[in-house]
């Protein structure tokens, strides 16, 4: 059966049962067949909008993954690269101590060769501190403090009775800060009773 043959066979037994039917219950049976086809269009209208979310969904999922590995990317990146700067400075020191081996290799008398070592060590300790200041990183000054295990390692306890028990008298590796925080605890010798 061809679809117009169809479509009308359908009409026509519509016509018929609305002829069948009172005039009040053809408009009822209207308007249902009126609000089916409303309800039909609007189902498909949130079909297409909800195939549309999904797409733009899985669209922003997608970028926000690749950001999120352009991100991880960048942080391996920095943390890999993060010293060179520091780095960088401290060639200048090890410049220095070249310098300074090379000058106690070069000279003749033993008196020059020492003082030429010494020259050479100390612009190189000058150099290493230009570094340090240059990224915050100080001594810590602890001498004739309290002990303070946050900052001090002990490796050492003396009697003293000339000053308070814990006091800092000597300081065997020093200790440094970078910023505010701890590079290295300082290891130090401290009184006793």
């Amino acid at each position: 059966m061809t679809k117009n043959k169809k479509n009308m066979e359908e009409k026509f037994v519509d016509e018929e049962i609305n002829e069948d039917l009172p005039e009040e219950e053809s408009e009822a049976a209207g308007e249902e067949e009126d609000n089916i086809e409303q309800d039909v269009a609007r189902l498909e209208e949130l079909v297409a909008e909800n195939q549309k979310l999904k797409e733009d969904y899985l669209r922003a999922f997608a970028e926000a993954e690749n950001t999120k590995k352009r991100c991880q990317q960048e942080i391996d990146k920095n943390n890999k690269f993060a010293i060179a700067n520091f780095a960088k400075s401290l060639l200048l020191v090890a410049d220095n101590l070249q310098r300074a081996i090379d000058a106690a290799h070069g000279s003749d008398e033993a008196g020059e060769s020492c003082e030429a070592l010494l020259k050479g060590v100390e612009l190189t300790q000058n150099e290493l501190t230009k570094v340090f200041d240059k990224f915050d990183i100080h001594k810590m000054d602890i001498m004739g403090t309290v002990f303070d295990p946050n900052f001090h390692q002990v490796i050492q306890e003396v009697e003293d009775k000339s000053k308070p028990v814990g006091t800092i008298i000597a300081e065997v590796q020093t200790g440094y800060m970078i910023h505010d925080r701890i590079l290295r605890e300082a290891m130090v010798v401290v009184t006793k009773v």
